[in-house]
C-alpha cells in the first residue's frame, strides 16, 4: 500500500510540481523584471567604476529598459479593457435578445386578443369563426378596420362629413341681375368700405376679366401690396371665402395639393383643397383657391398634373385619380377612386420675386394670366356695400357674353399680326396660338368689365408676350427697344399701349 502512494506522490508529483515551478518561475521572472530596488542597488555597485563614456551607455540601456516595461504595462491594461469591454458587450447582446423574445411574446398575445375579436365580429354578422379563411379581402379590410366610432367610417373622412353637412344644401337666392361693369364697381366700394383694402379699378378689371381667359391667375409684384388680400376680398365679396394654401419650399409633387393614401393607417391625408375640390361638386358657387407664395416652391412640379387637366378643351375630362382602386364607402361623388375637377374653381396664385423663390417657367406663364400690382391702392371714400351671392354659371354667362359683343375689331387684329412680325423680326420671340386664344378672351371681357379694348391688348401684351425678354440677353436688344417703341405709336397711336412702352423702358435702364 505505501508502495503505491509512493509512486502515486512522485508520478503526479512530476507533473504539479513542474506546473508549480513553472509559475513560481514566471512569477519570479514578473517580480525579477519590475524589481526596481535591485536595479538601484546595481547601479549604485558600478558607480565608482563606470567611466564618462561607460555612464552614456549605461543611462541608454536605463532608458531602453524603462521603455520596455512602460510597453508591457501598456498592453497588459489594454488587454484588461478589451477583456472587460468584451464581456459588457456579450451582456448586452444577451439583453437585447431577451428583450427581443419579449417582444414576440408580446406580439403573439396581441395577435392571439386581434384573432379573439376577429371572431366576435364575424359571429355578430352570422359567421362561424371557422369560415373566417373563407371571407373575401374587402370583407376581410372592413372587419379589421376596428372602427371605433360609427361616424368616423371609410378612408376619406373629411370628404364623408361633406356628404352628410351637404345633404339637404338649399341654394341661396343668387343675385341674376349684376352686370360686369356694376360686378367691378361693388367689389372695389366693397373691399373699401368692409375690408379697408383699397384697388384701382384697372387691377380688378384686369382680375375679372381673367377668369374669362384662363383657370389659373398669378398675382405678382413687390411684397405688402395687396396680392393675398385681393383673392381673399374677392371671397368674402362673393360670399365663399377663398381657399388658402401655403407653398411650401418641400413641396415637389401632386401629393401636397391632392393628399396621399396613408398605407399604415390606411386613410387617405386629405387636404384643405381637396375638400375645396369635393365640397365644390356640391353647389354653383365661385370658388377661389390661393397658391400663396406659390413660387417658393418648383411651379411646374407641384402644379404640373392640374395645368394638364385645367388644358383639357372638354370639362367632363377633368379628371384626377385619387386611389388606386374604389372601396365600397368611398365619398358620393367618386367614381372608380377618381374625381372630376368642378366648373367653379378658379385658382390664384401670388408670387414674390426675390432671391428665397423660383422663377416661374414659360410653361406656367403661358397658361396663366400674370398680374402685377407693385403699388399700394390710395384711399378713397366708398358707400357701405354688401356682399352678393352669384351663381358661377351666370358669372360665366357675363364673361361669354362680353366675348361675344366685344370682339377685337379687325383693325386691331391687324395691327397685332404686324406686331408680331416685327417682334419675331427683332426680337426672335413669337406669340404663340395659346397667347392668341387668351387674348381673345381677356381683351374682350375686359371690354365687357368697363374698360377699353386698346387698354386690355397692352395689359395682355405687356404680360404674355413683352414679358418674354426678360430671359433675353437685355444688352442685346437694348438699342431694338426705341425702335419697338416706334412701332408702338405707329400702330396704335403715341397715347396708347403705355404698358408695353413704360415695361421695355424699364428693361432698357436695367442694362
Amino acid at each position: 500500500m505505501d508502495t503505491i502512494f509512493k509512486f502515486l506522490f512522485d508520478f503526479l508529483g512530476q507533473f504539479f510540481g513542474s506546473i508549480w515551478n513553472a509559475i513560481v518561475g514566471v512569477l519570479k521572472g514578473i517580480y525579477g523584471a519590475f524589481n526596481f530596488p535591485k536595479y538601484v542597488e546595481i547601479i549604485k555597485n558600478y558607480t565608482t567604476t563606470l567611466g564618462g563614456l561607460a555612464w552614456v551607455v549605461a543611462i541608454v540601456a536605463i532608458i531602453l529598459l524603462a521603455g520596455v516595461l512602460a510597453l508591457v504595462v501598456f498592453f497588459v491594461i489594454k488587454a484588461i479593457k478589451k477583456t472587460i469591454k468584451f464581456k459588457k458587450k456579450v451582456k448586452d447582446t444577451n439583453d437585447l435578445v431577451n428583450e427581443v423574445n419579449a417582444l414576440n411574446k408580446e406580439v403573439m398575445r396581441m395577435n392571439l386578443e386581434k384573432d379573439k375579436i376577429l371572431s366576435m365580429k364575424v359571429s355578430q354578422i352570422g359567421l362561424n369563426p371557422n369560415e373566417i379563411s373563407e371571407l373575401t379581402g374587402e370583407e376581410m379590410e372592413a372587419l379589421n378596420a376596428g372602427e371605433e366610432e360609427e361616424e368616423a367610417t371609410g378612408r376619406f373622412n373629411k370628404l364623408i362629413t361633406i356628404d352628410e353637412e351637404w345633404a339637404d344644401y338649399q341654394p341661396p337666392e343668387y343675385d341674376w341681375s349684376i352686370t360686369l361693369p356694376e360686378f367691378c364697381d361693388r367689389f372695389r366700394n366693397f373691399a373699401c368700405s368692409r375690408l379697408k383694402l383699397f384697388y384701382d379699378i384697372k387691377i380688378l378689371r384686369c382680375f375679372v376679366a381673367g377668369f374669362a381667359s384662363t383657370r389659373l391667375i398669378i398675382l405678382q409684384g413687390i411684397s405688402g401690396t395687396g396680392k393675398t388680400s385681393l383673392p381673399y376680398a374677392f371671397g368674402k365679396y362673393v360670399n365663399n371665402p377663398a381657399v388658402i394654401a401655403s407653398v411650401q419650399p418641400s413641396w415637389r409633387d401632386r401629393t401636397e395639393l391632392f393628399g396621399y393614401f396613408n398605407e399604415f393607417t390606411k386613410r387617405y391625408n386629405e387636404t384643405d383643397l381637396l375638400r375645396a375640390l369635393y365640397e365644390a361638386s356640391y353647389n354653383e358657387n365661385v370658388y377661389v383657391v390661393i397658391l400663396d407664395e406659390m413660387n417658393i416652391a418648383r411651379v411646374e412640379y407641384y402644379f404640373a398634373e392640374m395645368l394638364s387637366i385645367l388644358e383639357m378643351p372638354v370639362h367632363d375630362e377633368w379628371i384626377v385619380e385619387l386611389v388606386a382602386a374604389p372601396w365600397p364607402d368611398d365619398p358620393k361623388h367618386f367614381h372608380g377612386g377618381k374625381l372630376t375637377i368642378p366648373d367653379n374653381i378658379w385658382y390664384v396664385g401670388t408670387a414674390n420675386n426675390d432671391d428665397s423663390t423660383f422663377a416661374i417657367t414659360d410653361k406656367v406663364y403661358d397658361r396663366a394670366l400674370p398680374i402685377d400690382i407693385n403699388t399700394k391702392g390710395k384711399p378713397f371714400e366708398a358707400p357701405d356695400t354688401e356682399p352678393i351671392f352669384i351663381n358661377y354659371k351666370y358669372f360665366t354667362k357675363l364673361l361669354d357674353d362680353a366675348v361675344a359683343a366685344n370682339p377685337i375689331s379687325e383693325e386691331n387684329l391687324k395691327k397685332i399680326e404686324i406686331l408680331d412680325d416685327y417682334v419675331i423680326e427683332h426680337f426672335r420671340v413669337a406669340f404663340g396660338n395659346r397667347v392668341m386664344k387668351q387674348l381673345k378672351a381677356f381683351v374682350p371681357a375686359y371690354v365687357g368689365c368697363g374698360g377699353t379694348e386698346v387698354d386690355g391688348i397692352d395689359y395682355c401684351l405687356c404680360k404674355k408676350v413683352l414679358r418674354k425678354f426678360e430671359a433675353l440677353n437685355i444688352s442685346y436688344i437694348r438699342d431694338e427697344i426705341d425702335g419697338l417703341v416706334q412701332q408702338l405709336d405707329q400702330l396704335f397711336g403715341r397715347e396708347n399701349m403705355n404698358e408695353c412702352k413704360e415695361y421695355v423702358r424699364m428693361l432698357q435702364k436695367m442694362v
